[in-house]
């Protein structure tokens, strides 16, 4: 992973996440976009939790372990964990998989069934099959609303009570969120990581009139990787492909990034050698050779158009800012020092002044084996 640059979008577990990457070589930035109201705070699930009791679920969808616990504790500090316990004891007991199955077994109470599959599609098509008409259900939410979930069983006649157990707000500074969306919009990112829907939401909440630009370069460039299918239901909601684990959990989510950001990386045979091109390194033979921005960005519009001779006024213009750009000074309209000195950079790194062929008054070109 080495050369890839990733960041991670979570507050629970991040400093986990990160060390997993950060084992296997990857660049890790840390950069939470929503932040957890406390549950004791919270009066829609204090009112939830008293509705619960004052009429009592015949089933209760239970998504999460930790929701599931963070519920019971919360009412404990209310003085209503006995009789929320008492409730739930009448009720049958659903769970999303074997987390919620474990708090609900380490809660002294039993599950009904468990859907195998971990997904709320699974639990829906079993409720609709048995009939819902005239049942109450409590969903325990988990990352925000379950419109879709919830709609289609009070379609079906059911009366549902929604327990929010997380809620989550924006950062009370939201500039580095805004930073984070301008660096995804500027290719700084090989891959973003999600755990939760909102997450994403909150993102495109503050990327604004970006939002689209930023969708699309979740669609081509920078790989989305969410921890399960409910994450990234938003982004595959707008029509952008999102990296999803077999298994909804971390260690998951990390060896699909791992696996996933080396099948991207583009492989080229030059002079001989073969160049593989990172976020913001290059391997050449197995060598891993780590670049400035700017070579880095040459090195790419070169790859881009490999064997082809590309302006330097192309190349300019490509180069970020900060570059040491003085002025335009290249016979053909190009920036020359910058680019002068970013390819001089690049062959430094790479080793040998081979790999970059000059084609005077023209510009650069990768030499490339022919096939």
């Amino acid at each position: 992973m080495v050369g890839f640059t990733i960041a991670i979008t979570a507050e629970r577990r991040r400093d986990e996440q990160a060390v997993l990457l950060e084992r296997r070589g990857a660049r890790v930035v840390r950069v939470p976009v929503i932040t957890h109201v406390p549950l004791l705070d919270d009066e829609a699930l204090h009112a939830a939790t008293e509705e619960c009791i004052e009429d009592p679920p015949d089933l209760v969808v239970v998504t999460t372990g930790i929701g599931f616990r963070g519920w019971l504790e919360a009412a404990e500090g209310w003085d209503l964990g006995g009789a929320l316990r008492v409730s739930l004891a009448g009720a049958t007991l659903i769970a999303r998989g074997a987390k919620p199955c474990g708090a609900i077994r380490a809660a002294g109470l039993s599950e009904g069934w468990s859907a195998s599959s971990e997904s709320m599609g699974e639990i829906l098509d079993r409720l609709l099959a048995e009939g819902v008409a005239g049942r109450r259900i409590a969903v325990q939410l988990h990352g925000g609303v379950q419109e879709d979930f919830v709609e289609a069983l009070r379609a079906a006649g059911a009366d549902v009570v929604e327990v929010s157990v997380y809620r989550y707000r924006l950062p009370d500074d939201p500039a580095p969120l805004r930073r984070l969306v301008d660096q995804v919009l500027a290719g700084r990112f090989d891959a973003v990581t999600f755990t939760s829907a909102p997450a994403v939401n909150a993102l495109l909440e503050v990327a604004g009139a970006d939002a689209p630009e930023l969708l699309r370069s979740f669609d081509g460039r920078v790989l989305a990787a969410c921890v399960g299918p409910v994450t990234a239901a938003p982004l595959l909601k707008a029509g952008v492909p999102a990296l999803v684990p077999d298994r909804s959990r971390l260690g998951a989510l990390v060896r699909s990034v791992t696996d996933e950001l080396p099948r991207r990386a583009l492989r080229l045979r030059v002079d001989d050698c073969v160049l593989e091109i990172r976020g913001h390194a290059v391997v050449v033979d197995g060598d891993v050779r780590l670049l400035a921005p700017a070579s880095m960005t040459a090195l790419g519009v070169l790859a881009a158009r490999p064997g082809a001779v590309v302006s330097r006024a192309a190349l300019a213009a490509a180069l970020p800012s900060g570059a040491g750009r003085t002025g335009w000074s290249g016979a053909d309209g190009g920036d020359g020092h910058a680019v002068d000195v970013a390819v001089a950079r690049l062959r430094a790194a790479l080793g040998s002044a081979r790999f970059i062929e000059t084609v005077v008054k023209r510009g650069y070109r990768l030499r490339v084996d022919e096939t």
